[in-house]
């Protein structure tokens, strides 16, 4: 993140971005731990989303956009009357069972 060095983003646990079929997902970084909605965007592979959640216990809310690029996503989250930044983020490895 342009904004957060990487101990930060991993504070609590390893930051993410979810982006679940039916437009809902999670966002997770430092101690920030939002639900998002998103939207397909007016660019090819780009999704609009809108974030709610907490930031130490603290309400947090926001907005965003990301684009997918390969295994990567790229985009930027903005927080309502706060802070600002860009993200990439790599696609998680698919868990194989072993059955």
């Amino acid at each position: 993140m342009e904004q957060w060095d990487q101990d930060f983003v991993d504070l609590v646990s390893p930051g993410h971005i979810t982006l679940a079929k039916g437009g809902t997902g999670q966002l997770h970084f430092g101690a920030v731990d939002a639900e998002l909605d998103w939207r397909a965007g007016s660019e090819p592979d780009r999704v609009e989303f809108t974030f709610d959640g907490f930031d130490e216990g603290d309400e947090v809310s926001g907005r965003g956009w990301a684009k997918l690029g390969g295994n990567s996503l790229s985009g930027r989250i903005v927080f309502h009357l706060g802070d600002a930044s860009g993200f990439e983020a790599r696609r998680a490895r698919q868990k194989t069972s072993g059955a």
